[in-house]
């Protein structure tokens, strides 16, 4: 919560969210709002692409997939780094959700099978992954200069 009487007569232009190249951001950073906004716009996705996978080949609706909901669930995904479980969840039910779609197997048939046949990581590994590698390409100089700046070494006390 913002405590806007510090603030004086600049306490009118502050707003509980603010969007961000499509990223809605909340006062107290718990992406609630943006993980709500994307399980809304991919499900509305996933029924429009379920009404067309009769006409689609494999590969051309892993294609459709693959542009309309990874990419979205992916979008700015390292910013979900400590958010909490239950939308990390909410955030897996759409992956598990696109990948029954792909393959037609029922609700009830167990996921992981499934995710790793298409060498599909979980969504909280894909938040890990992506913030491994940036701290792995800052360490190698191969990320901006004020990037690399961040990166500080943790060297312990003898003991």
């Amino acid at each position: 919560m913002i405590y806007t009487s510090s603030l004086g007569s600049l306490s009118l232009y502050v707003k509980p969210e603010v969007r961000n190249l499509g990223v809605i951001f909340d006062s107290s950073l718990t992406f609630n709002t943006q993980v709500t906004k994307v399980i809304q716009t991919c499900f509305l996705q996933l029924r429009q692409i379920s009404k067309v996978r009769s006409f689609l080949s494999f590969s051309d609706l892993e294609k459709v997939i693959h542009a309309f909901i990874s990419s979205r669930l992916y979008y700015c995904n390292a910013l979900y780094s400590g958010i909490s479980k239950g939308n990390i969840h909410q955030l897996q039910l759409i992956q598990n959700a696109a990948s029954r779609l792909l393959t037609r197997c029922r609700r009830t048939d167990h996921i992981s099978p499934i995710l790793a046949g298409f060498h599909w990581l979980p969504v909280s590994f894909r938040i890990d992954i992506k913030i491994l590698l940036v701290v792995f390409k800052a360490l190698h100089g191969q990320t901006p200069s004020y990037i690399c700046d961040l990166i500080t070494f943790y060297k312990p006390d003898a003991v």
